[in-house]
């Protein structure tokens, strides 16, 4: 079987990129599975994703190689994937375990092609959940006092493990900036579309109070911003006023769930792109 990669690429629009990169791929063996591209007209950029397989001879390195040259004549800032490399997750949790358990039985399933590495908690309630499924649960309590330290912990441990991506599935810890710095586009996060509207604790009581009609879950990738990083995927669900809150926080956690599984599968295929704040997501 032919080995797979993906290209993923951005760069100042011009004609005779897409030639360009086809006819790199062609004059090294290359065959071309798939590919999509977008030409934003307000940033003046241009994006790609190539999915393409090659002869099993012909390494790697070699297309590497060309495309250094290709992207330092068009401007591009480019990325090279192997194809059948599983990423490797570290899943943060806190009290809320939806998503967590979610994730685990897609992983588990076979439906999202990733290896959880670790789970970690600043409470210990999701041990046996994580246990259950033969993965490592690392309980790093915080407090005010010990927030640094402990954060040091998560970074020593995305390291250890050569983590790929950092998901928070409901940690309801605010990170800080220098976290932020250390996992930049390496973490995503996901909440309720109530924001800004519904900040703090019991989001979906405090919708249920105001008569909401719709709700719903955005999943973004981690900033110094609070819960204003590039939107990655989201969706909403019709609720009505016989529904009571208890009910909104079920159809909000399933929501929550789907949004955050699907923002995973689209990072670990190299689906996303980044447009300045905004994101280019190919389907």
């Amino acid at each position: 079987m032919r080995p797979d990669s993906i290209l993923t690429l951005s760069c100042p629009d011009r004609t005779g990129i897409v030639y360009r990169v086809s006819g790199l791929l062609y004059d090294h063996g290359c065959n071309i599975l798939d590919a999509q591209q977008y030409g934003d007209e307000e940033s003046g950029r241009f994006f790609l994703r190539v999915h393409f397989d090659r002869d099993a001879s012909q390494p790697l390195d070699t297309v590497h190689a060309a495309m250094v040259a290709l992207g330092e004549g068009f401007g591009m800032d480019w990325q090279l994937h192997d194809g059948r490399r599983r990423a490797r997750l570290l899943v943060l949790v806190s009290k809320q375990g939806h998503c967590l358990n979610d994730l685990l039985f897609r992983v588990h399933s076979g439906q999202l092609k990733v290896d959880i590495a670790a789970v970690a908690s600043n409470h210990a309630d999701f041990a046996p959940l994580a246990t259950s499924y033969g993965i490592p649960f690392h309980h790093l309590p915080v407090s005010a006092e010990t927030r640094a330290v402990q954060e040091q912990q998560i970074i020593d441990l995305v390291e250890r493990e050569k983590i790929d991506l950092v998901v928070l599935a409901r940690y309801m810890q605010i990170l800080s900036p220098t976290l932020c710095r250390a996992l930049a586009g390496r973490a995503i996060n996901i909440h309720h579309s109530f924001l800004p509207s519904f900040k703090g604790a019991q989001p979906y009581h405090q919708a249920h109070a105001r008569g909401v009609k719709i709700i719903g879950a955005t999943a973004h990738y981690v900033t110094e911003d609070l819960d204003e990083g590039p939107i990655i995927e989201q969706d909403v669900a019709r609720v009505d006023h016989a529904m009571t809150p208890r009910e909104l926080v079920r159809l909000g956690s399933d929501t929550e769930s789907q949004v955050l599984a699907r923002a995973v599968r689209r990072h670990v295929e190299h689906r996303i792109l980044l447009n300045g704040h905004r994101t280019v997501v190919f389907r």
